[in-house]
């Protein structure tokens, strides 16, 4: 009766044993977790950041476009033929 007794005791430590380390490894396990979920909010924060730049940068030359166009339109602006530019050195 004794010696199972002492087995019985031996089970339940070594069960606690287990999950004691299965709770460690699964927190350790989500802490990688959290901070690979971490790192990906970083770089998604910088691909947005670099996202709304190029929206700006298409908005400038989509600009720049307008622009030209009212020159011709509107100013009827024409561009100088090739013979007819002169180039001035510094």
């Amino acid at each position: 009766m004794g010696s199972w007794r002492v087995l019985g005791i031996g089970l339940l430590f070594m069960a606690l044993l287990v999950s004691a380390i299965a709770v460690v490894y699964y927190q350790y396990s989500a802490r990688l977790v959290f901070i690979e979920i971490q790192q990906q909010q970083a770089a998604l924060d910088q691909y947005e950041t670099e996202w709304g730049q190029v929206q700006l940068e298409i908005t400038m030359l989509l600009e720049e476009n307008r622009v030209e166009s009212a020159a011709l339109n509107q100013l009827k602006l024409v561009v100088p033929k090739r013979e007819e530019i002169i180039y001035l050195k510094p």
